[in-house]
């Protein structure tokens, strides 16, 4: 379907071209070939724009990104590949009302699972009452049993989380996953708004877009606010695995807009279950990390004892509460996606709600009757790995050829409880800069929520675009671009 020369403009439409809508939702534009009421001032200045005057912008916002050192690290064949932050320059536009819904359903949704994550380490009254198989809870890779009965700090788990969410062909916001170990992303979604702002800063004239750039000093003072109680000026750090890591970027730019010391496993030492900090003063004491490092290579002594990346006696410093973690060990079972189709019963079980972001619908192969069905419809659903992220370890059925969906059926026989299933949904379509012309490309959205005094969800967050087109898959490393996200203030939505 083609929007009207009515709608684009005979003469000023050039940028939109004959504009595709499918059967996915677009964000731009309703179903009738016109654009939504909250994107109208946008639709009316990109139909002003040139192509060649929307090109030269897209030139300047690569060129921003490179010369502020925007990247991130792309590892195949055992090669990392430095690549430059790829930024379209369409913002994606959420209306007050429905960002109220968002952040109400995000809210509910993290404090659904910090209690249950405070509760599967302590008296599992929630696997006991059979809510969740105890089995999936118990046998789960990413389950720390080192840390039942372990009380952290404030009785936050999750202090930093990523929820992706989609849109569904009625415009339904739906939750795909949770990232509650080290979501990554915030650092991009903050530097969308600085370059879009110095490339496009017409396109803010129209709109009272809510800020983001609080978030730095939001995080700092959850860091602070779980701190231990002995630690009257408490010294925080960022552990990162360092320059090779993916997302070394993200972590040298929240340090230095928290002003605090960026540092790597080696810089840090404990001596009598107090961790330390080597500086050139001398040794300093430190009270809250915030880690970038996964459990597993978090300390070799508790850990994988080849990790060189940790800090040799931190587990113990954290369980004697001489120090805080942020996020929490064991926070891994909560965003493992075979956990993931129990978090509605989560929170009607611990907060006796009705949830107010629905899940998409989610088969189990370790139930038999699942398994035959995914197996039977191997081509039409998309195929997860648990414990895997960043669009690896996926099956997208539609886009597979069928030697991958044979390797995925003999895996799934092999290991069902490796493995969840979700029907193949069309995300929703947002008209993106692609060889010289606007055209439709999906997209999903990582908001980033806070959990510490207060539970604080940033306007906005992280769009990812699949620029491929097609393609379902947003992450970078996978080919995924990204565009910035305005929340509107109230009254003009």
């Amino acid at each position: 379907m083609t929007p009207d020369s009515a709608v684009l403009g005979d003469s000023e439409a050039a940028l939109f071209g004959a504009y595709e809508l499918g059967a996915a939702y677009d964000e731009m534009i309703g179903g009738d070939g016109t654009p939504r009421p909250h994107y109208s001032p946008l639709h009316r200045r990109l139909r002003q724009t040139s192509p060649d005057d929307f090109r030269r912008r897209k030139a300047m916002t690569d060129l921003s990104m490179r010369q502020d050192g925007v990247g991130f690290t792309v590892y195949r064949a055992d090669e990392g590949i430095e690549r430059v932050w790829p930024m379209d320059p369409v913002p994606r536009i959420i209306p007050a009302a429905e960002w109220r819904q968002v952040e109400s359903g995000l809210v509910q949704r993290i404090n659904a699972l910090n209690l249950f994550l405070w509760d599967v380490y302590h008296e599992q009254h929630i696997l006991r009452d059979g809510v969740v198989p105890a089995r999936l809870i118990l046998q789960g890779g990413s389950f720390r049993r080192e840390f039942v009965g372990v009380d952290v700090p404030r009785k936050i788990y999750i202090h930093i989380c990523g929820t992706d969410l989609i849109r569904a062909a009625d415009g339904e916001y739906l939750v795909l996953e949770d990232n509650a170990r080290t979501p990554s992303g915030v650092s991009y979604m903050l530097q969308n708004r600085q370059v879009l702002k110095r490339v496009f800063p017409a396109l803010f004239n129209d709109y009272d877009v809510l800020p983001n750039d609080d978030y730095p000093a939001a995080l700092l003072d959850v860091l602070q606010y779980i701190a231990p109680e002995s630690a009257s000026q408490p010294t925080a750090v960022l552990l990162s695995p360092g320059m090779y890591n993916s997302a070394y970027f993200e972590h040298s730019f929240l340090a230095q807009r928290m002003g605090i010391e960026l540092v790597e496993g080696r810089d840090l030492f404990v001596d009598g279950n107090r961790v330390s900090m080597r500086t050139t003063r001398g040794r300093q004491r430190v009270d809250v990390i915030y880690r970038r490092i996964d459990d597993d290579f978090l300390d070799p002594l508790t850990f994988r004892p080849d990790s060189a990346l940790g800090v040799p006696g931190l587990v113990n410093a954290y369980r004697a509460g001489s120090v805080a973690l942020a996020n929490s060990i064991g926070t891994g079972i909560a965003d493992d996606k075979g956990v993931y189709p129990f978090v509605p019963d989560m929170i009607r079980y611990y907060l006796e709600q009705d949830p107010i972001l629905n899940n998409v619908e989610t088969f189990r192969p370790e139930i038999p009757a699942h398994l035959s069905h995914v197996l039977a419809n191997l081509e039409h659903l998309v195929v997860k790995r648990v414990n895997e992220s960043g669009g690896y370890g996926m099956l997208v059925g539609p886009a597979s050829t069928r030697e991958q969906r044979e390797e995925f059926r003999r895996a799934l026989q092999a290991n069902p409880r490796d493995f969840i299933a979700q029907p193949t949904i069309q995300l929703s379509t947002h008209p993106t800069f692609v060889d010289g012309r606007l055209e439709g490309r999906h997209l999903d959205l990582r908001p980033f929520i806070l959990c510490g005094e207060r539970v604080t969800v940033t306007p906005g967050g992280l769009t990812r675009v699949a620029l491929p087109k097609g393609s379902l898959v947003v992450n970078s490393s996978q080919g995924g671009g990204s565009k910035d996200t305005w929340v509107l203030a109230e009254g003009r939505s």
